[in-house]
């Protein structure tokens, strides 16, 4: 039944973004403080999943992961850019698009990497390693490539960032060092509390911007589309070139499609007065999730 969760999460995120939009109150009591500790929850249920031997991964093929990371962080926030100016988006929206491109991978990666069977060690480590850069360079990324549209507090995501990322792994990983029984009853709740959080999250802040989404989102849901598909496609195509190495090539396109959009939420509604810079991150979680299922029906048996 757990699994059966999981596995269908894209479907689920669906229907609650459309259930949100639909009628708002269904998730717009999932908010403020609930949306923060609900990421929190999120990222402490990836910790508790982490071990050392997880980052063995890193000194084995540490190319893997650097070039994944490059992708991440390179790449990505400037088609994130480029497009917000492409489809000349309102400034509030290009920020949320900035921002949820500097992202880093999420656990729902993992959960497509899972089942579109990739390399899940991978998968895992460089979530694990986007995230823990993503301390330092989703703020700086921010700020570089939107600081001239909007005032970027920097600091404030700098702190977010840290409370809502760092903190709630590093409990997950001293739980699961020192307590490995406490771990291993709570890890196969993990991913499926997981989806359920990340459902809570979008549709929540789907049906706070229903009249903005309504009124103006159609450009934004094509910059997004265009954004992961593309981050999809690069990531494939650039990792088969340079390993040629099926398995490893989704597997990194999975991780770079697909980013981390509660993070995005909790960031832009902490440090922006306006809901608007949350709605990009909001739907992008949705985009990104119906494509990456699209991408295991696509991969799940070649490679």
């Amino acid at each position: 039944m757990l699994h059966k969760i999981t596995a269908a999460f894209p479907w689920i995120v669906t229907l609650s973004a459309l259930l949100g939009l639909v009628y708002p109150p269904t998730f717009t009591w999932f908010q403020g403080p609930l949306i923060t500790l609900g990421l929190g929850g999120i990222m402490l249920g990836m910790g508790l999943t982490l071990k050392g031997a997880d980052f063995v991964q890193v000194v084995r093929q540490p190319k893997w992961v650097f070039l994944g990371l490059g992708l991440q962080f390179i790449v990505m926030p400037l088609l994130g850019w480029s497009l917000a100016q492409l489809f000349q988006l309102p400034p509030l929206f290009a920020v949320g698009m900035v921002l949820v491109a500097s992202c880093p991978g999420g656990t729902a990666s993992n959960v497509i990497a899972y089942l579109a069977k990739g390399e899940v060690a991978l998968s895992v480590c460089m979530t694990a390693c986007s995230t823990l850069a993503a301390i330092i360079m989703t703020p700086f990324l921010t700020l570089q490539l939107s600081g001239s549209t909007l005032d970027i507090p920097a600091i404030g995501l700098f702190y977010s960032t840290l409370k809502v990322v760092l903190l709630p792994i590093v409990i997950g990983v001293l739980v699961n060092r020192y307590s490995p029984k406490i771990a291993s009853k709570i890890n196969p709740f993990a991913p499926p509390t997981a989806v359920i959080l990340i459902c809570l999250i979008v549709a929540s802040i789907v049906g706070q911007g229903k009249e903005i989404i309504l009124n103006s989102g159609l450009l934004l849901i094509f910059a997004l589309l265009g954004l992961h598909l593309l981050g999809f496609v690069l990531g494939f195509v650039i990792s088969l070139v340079i390993f040629k190495n099926w398995k490893v090539a989704k597997t990194i396109s999975i991780e770079v499609g697909m980013q981390n959009s509660g993070l995005g939420v909790v960031l832009a509604r902490e440090n922006f007065n306006n809901p608007s810079v949350a709605i990009p991150a909001a739907l992008s979680s949705l985009i990104h999730s119906l494509l990456g299922s699209f991408f295991v029906r696509l991969f799940k048996n070649k490679g």
